[in-house]
């Protein structure tokens, strides 16, 4: 996260093509003091022209996809992976849908359409709207899953119908045979259009040679019927006349998205957003539309990818002259362009000039310009890193190329170790015995009654540009230490070091910071009672929290019994994964699995270490697993095995763990490696032995239970949600040396 806040804030609601392009150019020449920041409800943005030939199997799914998460981290653009669901610009603010609203001086607005007819499809599970296309392959294949197994014999074909044939419709219609056929179905599928014609606007020629596709596909034809509705697997049509149909692809013409009535700029007469031929609204704001969310009140043009596209250099430079203070330029539409529909079988339609034509050269020509496009916004290498060649080795030696944030931040166990060996830190009558076992919270000796009797203390600095999603996991994970005890958290101070910078800038920086810690403090029972806040060269967020034992005797990192069954709640590899997202390392399904990961809390784990009989507890933080685990066995005089190949391990991590990337604390959290003893030398060279020393962001429990109670807390776990909870080893003999043997699982 930067360390002085730009003066000015750029938004781009949505991905699409044309604000995907600002992105790409500000990666070649961002604009001084503008911080931008792109919105959108996937970590991933899909092409729309590759998704007919995704589902005909020419593509693999992820070559349709722009990574979100490692685009805009190369290109030093913020992401927020939400919904914007309202915009008011008179105060300048976007809403959300699971966030507090942002302020912005400057936005883009690009967030399509959706198909009309809205009031039949969307609250219809088995009616399969075309958008979001970032989600429709993924929703046909449940769907087609899900008929699958609810079907009692497979002999009749299955039925599908498409409603909408334009070139979407058709094109997916086309393709869609060859993606049933090379799974397995036998379907009879239905084109079903209100026009009496496909291809509404096309030359003749088109359609013409779109009918002989549609024939050899053995594409039944339902024109000039218009669907009232479908209901327990019947089309009905408006003059009474029903159709079968165990699946129904909703691809009629563009209409506003729904959240677009919360945008309080002119509409244009269809529902869109009115805007001027400078892509700025009709109301004097510094707002853009763009894309199908943009309607020219002068000159409308169709709702098509191709004028997005043409859109973003317009809009790229409109940008910047408002920002400059500068007369805006018009966009002229053209008046044609090239269209090329996929057939999926290797062949395509084309149109262009008046001429029309087919064939595999046509594909070979589509397959081309779609690649090439497609190749602008897949090189995630970051501009300032771009001579850095990452390591292909696993050697225990591989150097990061920066340093972590989060917990992966802190200072070593041993920095922290030998100087409190040194500190005299003798507490008082204020703190009950056992600060010596450095457990995370302490247990104040305030006497019976008291409303607080547990305080610890956590703060990281950011690892995300995402201050509110940050605030969160910092909540989060300080409120960790306090679960981790037994205890119920009630209060928390905030501790924050903001940015430099303008006054307001800071005040919302702070704001979001602060909203989403007290989200999950709230959460939790707890409340934000105060704090302190200081600017510095590295931003950093963090809470003091307070918590209640009541009668309860706390959990201790001390306690360890022989034959302890030892439980891990939550998998490991937040380190890594967080580093390789520093470097557009870390892909898009990585991320989104690491920050679910981390919003998800201790407190049921917490709760059930009460119900059962529970030894001792900690959190897995910034020392790492091995760290911790040595911390509790020290404390308790104990020795512990540690079964490698049980270790549960966050998606991603394998594969950037072989690659040599380690977080900047893996060499101290490295120190502990005398004490263990390796049964195998070939154990070293795993990913679970490396993740062993990764620090956690948010980390999961690691909890020691008696042998007869670990099935019982495993099934509970795995119902409150922790459902990589698992035993990864266990306690043995009482020994004077502790040590930890790392080996894989016996066999029974």
């Amino acid at each position: 996260m930067q360390s002085t806040l730009a003066s000015r804030d750029l938004f781009l609601i949505g991905a699409g093509h044309t604000n995907l392009h600002i992105v790409r150019m500000w990666r070649m020449s961002p604009v001084r003091d503008v911080q931008l920041t792109v919105v959108s409800p996937y970590s991933r943005a899909t092409y729309s022209g590759m998704l007919p030939g995704t589902l005909a199997g020419l593509y693999e799914p992820t070559e349709m996809e722009i990574d979100l998460y490692r685009f805009c981290s190369s290109c030093g653009v913020h992401l927020i992976v939400d919904s914007a669901v309202g915009l008011d610009p008179e105060r300048r603010e976007i809403h959300f849908s699971n966030r507090p609203a942002m302020q912005f001086d400057v936005a883009s607005i690009g967030m399509g359409s959706v198909p009309s007819h809205r009031e039949i499809w969307a609250d219809n599970s088995d009616v399969l709207s075309i958008k979001p296309m970032a989600t429709f392959r993924d929703r046909l294949s449940d769907r087609l899953e899900a008929i699958r197994e609810g079907r009692r014999t497979a002999d009749r074909p299955l039925s599908l119908a498409v409603v909408g044939a334009g070139a979407a419709g058709v094109e997916v219609t086309l393709c869609l045979r060859s993606r049933l056929e090379a799974t397995g179905y036998s379907a009879r599928i239905t084109l079903i259009d209100a026009n009496d014609s496909i291809l509404q606007g096309y030359y003749s020629k088109t359609i013409d040679l779109a009918y002989r596709e549609l024939k050899r596909c053995d594409v039944e034809l339902q024109l000039g019927r218009r669907i009232e509705d479908y209901k327990q697997g019947e089309l009905t049509f408006d003059d009474g006349e029903s159709l079968t149909a165990d699946l129904v692809i909703w691809a009629t013409k563009a209409a506003p998205p729904p959240m677009l009535d919360r945008f309080q700029l002119p509409k244009a007469n269809d529902g869109f957003l009115a805007v001027r031929p400078t892509l700025q609204t009709t109301a004097d704001y510094p707002v853009f539309v763009v894309g199908d969310t943009a309607t020219f009140v002068d000159r409308p043009v169709p709702k098509a990818g191709v004028y997005a596209v043409r859109e973003g250099p317009v809009l790229w430079e409109n940008i910047r002259r408002l920002l400059g203070g500068q007369p805006l330029k018009s966009y002229d539409p053209q008046s044609g362009f090239l269209s090329l529909l996929a057939t999926g079988d290797g062949r395509a339609i084309g149109q262009f000039k008046g001429m029309a034509f087919q064939g595999a050269w046509v594909w070979k020509l589509k397959d081309y310009i779609d690649r090439k496009f497609m190749h602008k916004y897949r090189d995630y290498r970051p501009m300032a890193m771009d001579s850095m060649q990452s390591s292909s080795s696993d050697s225990e030696d591989a150097k990061p190329k920066m340093f972590c944030r989060g917990c992966g931040g802190k200072a070593s166990s041993s920095v922290l170790h030998d100087a409190l060996e040194r500190l005299d830190h003798s507490p008082g009558d204020i703190v009950k015995p056992g600060f010596e076992t450095l457990d995370d919270a302490v247990l104040l000796n305030t006497g019976p009654g008291h409303v607080v009797d547990t305080v610890s203390v956590d703060f990281f600095q950011p690892f995300l540009d995402d201050p509110y999603l940050v605030g969160r996991v910092a909540a989060i994970n300080a409120l960790s230490d306090i679960w981790a005890t037994g205890a119920q958290p009630q209060g928390a101070l905030a501790i924050v070091t903001l940015p430099r910078g303008a006054a307001h800038k800071q005040a919302e920086f702070l704001y979001q910071l602060l909203a989403g810690g007290a989200r999950e403090l709230s959460a939790a029972g707890a409340a934000l009672i105060g704090g302190h806040t200081t600017e510095g060269d590295e931003s950093a967020i963090g809470y003091t929290v307070l918590g209640r034992l009541g009668d309860s005797e706390p959990l201790s990192k001390r306690n360890l019994a022989a034959g302890d069954q030892l439980i891990l709640t939550k998998p490991l590899g937040t380190g890594v994964l967080l580093a390789a997202h520093g470097e557009s390392r870390c892909e898009a399904t990585w991320m989104d699995s690491l920050v679910d990961n981390m919003l998800r809390t201790n407190a049921q784990a917490a709760q059930l270490c009460r119900k059962y009989k529970v030894t001792a507890a900690t959190d897995v933080t910034g020392f790492g697993l091995a760290g911790h685990l040595l911390e509790m066995i020290d404390a308790s005089r104990t020795s512990a095995t540690l079964w490698l190949d049980r270790l549960p391990l966050l998606e991603g991590f394998g594969e950037l763990a072989a690659e040599g990337l380690r977080s900047s604390l893996d060499p101290a959290n490295r120190q502990v490696e005398d004490r263990l003893d390796v049964t195998e030398t070939t154990l070293r060279h795993s990913a679970e032995y490396q993740a062993l020393f990764d620090p956690q962001t948010s980390g999961g429990l690691l909890i020691a239970v008696p042998p007869t109670e670990v099935d019982t807390l495993l099934a509970e776990l795995q119902e409150v949600g922790d459902v990589d909870s698992r035993v990864i080893g266990a306690v043995t003999s009482a020994s004077d040396h502790s040590r930890l043997t790392i080996q894989h699982r016996p066999s029974v």
